[in-house]
């Protein structure tokens, strides 16, 4: 059993840890990452989608126990970089309302701790480092910003750029998504995206999707101060006099303990409410792994049989008229964006509910426009983590939904059928989908109802910090990755401040002329060893 001093210690690579490592590198502080999984190897089954969206993928082996006592197999990837690895690279901030609270059909959305005003400067950065590509002025639901997003927005193409033009003429505001990856739009030959059909949910050959790995760890890692280690376990938490002293972890099979002045937890909303509820830290509210949400989510493939959808790369085209309501519904609906073309395999995966056969598969791939709908879940109580002692308690249920499926038939009545789709297919993600995980250790101003401060501090603790999005009350109807990103920049700010005696940070911190490829860091990472002649295991 070892024991070795850092200054922080940081549980987790995905998007709030790798932000931590980012942000703090420059400081000289002595930085270690810790993940539990490996690199996820760059091999030709990146992009293989019998591979991806077959049993097992780059899936983690997890189990969970669902609320009824059943298994739940979800799908997650306890990889460098974390889920953002297979994410859809699509980053939206959340609207200045979500900040405030809501009336929902199904509830009441709780408002923050701090507003958007304060929120925006780190919105701006997160864009910066992100490398977001975006037209501002173009959703009218989009709050104030204090300059345009780095790159200009990926243009429709073909059938979707028709698509946009008739959804237009029926009043919509049609905006270009906003998108994270290292592409010039105008000499596209100077970055590494091709802009192919494999961004969502595939893993990117390229490096040229800002996942967490390739746009935040490995520019950490360029720091000699900063080291990685994977297959790094974190078992518990422990305590003495009101501060995290020591972690016990299993690296390599190797049981080892470490300590450090300050502990970042960024292991994703669900393993960091286990793993304090594990350690039996941070809890003296009973709020920890409590109020857990994920959104509520739904696809409607919608043909057209006349016209073939033979665009490439399709997730350009987003709406968010409806995140506040419409005429009918005086309570918020949700976003409508695109998912990346979606290929047969993937299509008999959604939608194996409707018993498709291959053929009747293959066609939607050739005719399908693939609309994305999400709508905001409300924080309960009762929707919960636990730990049992030998693992997860997943015990949540949705709600909120009824507003949620009104959206879907509003939209396709009142849109999608009079821009000329007369067949509509549609899946709803259910417990296993946990890709928009957060609320399981909120932050406040209480104590006594709130796990965090609103410097993301555990009250209870002088040393630990969580960053991933347990903090957030609410999700609002937006993809989650970008507020992540801007409130742990925020947090990193505030322990630069108050524990390095080090500056701020800007914009000009998170400089867009770094093309952020993997190979620009020499890593002090230990990366997987693979068999030579495996034509399926090409480097790392």
């Amino acid at each position: 059993m070892t024991t070795s001093n850092y200054d922080v210690i940081i549980i987790g690579s995905g998007a709030g840890g790798g932000t931590m490592a980012y942000t703090l590198a420059d400081t000289g502080k002595k930085i270690l990452i810790l993940e539990q999984g490996s690199f996820l190897p760059r091999e030709k089954r990146n992009w293989d989608p019998h591979f991806i969206f077959g049993k097992d993928g780059y899936k983690a082996p997890v189990e969970w126990e669902g609320p009824d006592g059943q298994t739940v197999k979800p799908i997650v990837y306890h990889r460098v970089g974390g889920n953002t690895k297979m994410y859809g690279a699509l980053l939206h901030r959340q609207r200045p309302e979500d900040f405030t609270e809501q009336q929902h059909k199904g509830g009441i959305s709780p408002g923050w701790c701090i507003g958007y005003d304060e929120f925006e400067p780190y919105y701006m950065m997160a864009e910066h480092v992100m490398k977001i590509h975006g037209n501002r002025g173009e959703d009218p639901t989009e709050g104030p910003a204090s300059g345009p997003f780095p790159f200009p927005a990926f243009p429709h193409e073909g059938r979707i750029a028709e698509v946009a033009a008739d959804l237009g003429k029926l009043g919509l505001n049609i905006h270009h998504s906003n998108l994270a990856l290292n592409r010039d739009i105008n000499e596209p030959w100077k970055r590494p995206c091709i802009a192919c059909n494999t961004c969502d949910p595939f893993p990117c050959m390229l490096h040229a999707k800002s996942d967490a790995e390739t746009a935040l760890i490995r520019p950490a890692l360029k720091h000699k101060n900063v080291t990685l280690w994977t297959n790094s376990r974190v078992d518990r938490l422990v305590e003495e006099n009101g501060k995290i002293t020591r972690i016990e972890l299993e690296r390599d099979g190797e049981k080892m303990e470490l300590s450090a002045d300050i502990i970042v937890v960024s292991c994703g909303a669900i393993n960091s409410a286990a793993l304090l509820l594990k350690s039996k830290v941070a809890n003296s509210s009973d709020q920890v792994g409590r109020n857990f949400t994920k959104h509520n989510q739904s696809g409607i493939s919608a043909i057209n049989p006349d016209k073939d959808n033979d665009v490439v790369f399709q997730k350009t085209l987003g709406c968010h008229d409806f995140y506040h309501g419409s005429p009918e519904h005086p309570y918020p609906l949700g976003t409508i964006q695109l998912t990346g073309k979606a290929h047969y395999t993937r299509i008999l995966g959604d939608y194996g509910h409707l018993g498709l056969t291959e053929e009747e598969a293959r066609r939607m791939q050739r005719l399908a426009v693939d609309f994305w709908f999400t709508s905001e879940d409300l924080p309960d109580r009762h929707n919960r983590i636990e730990w049992t002692g030998k693992g997860i308690k997943f015990n949540y249920r949705p709600n909120n939904r009824e507003s949620h499926f009104e959206f879907l038939d509003y939209f396709q009545q009142n849109y999608l059928e009079k821009a000329g789709f007369s067949e509509f297919y549609r899946s709803t993600k259910e417990l296993e989908f946990t890709w928009h995980q957060a609320g399981t250790a909120q932050f406040g101003t209480n104590p006594k109802t709130s796990v965090l401060d609103p410097n993301c501090k555990a009250w209870d603790l002088d040393n630990l910090y969580v960053v991933d999005a347990s903090f957030q009350p609410s999700q609002g109807a937006t993809n989650p990755t970008l507020t992540i990103i801007a409130n742990a920049i925020r947090v990193a700010e505030h322990i630069r401040k108050e524990w390095f005696n080090a500056g701020g940070v800007t914009t000009d911190d998170y400089p867009l002329s770094d093309g952020y490829m993997a190979d620009n860091a020499g890593a002090s990472a230990r990366v997987p060893d693979y068999d030579r002649g495996d034509e399926d295991s090409w480097g790392a």
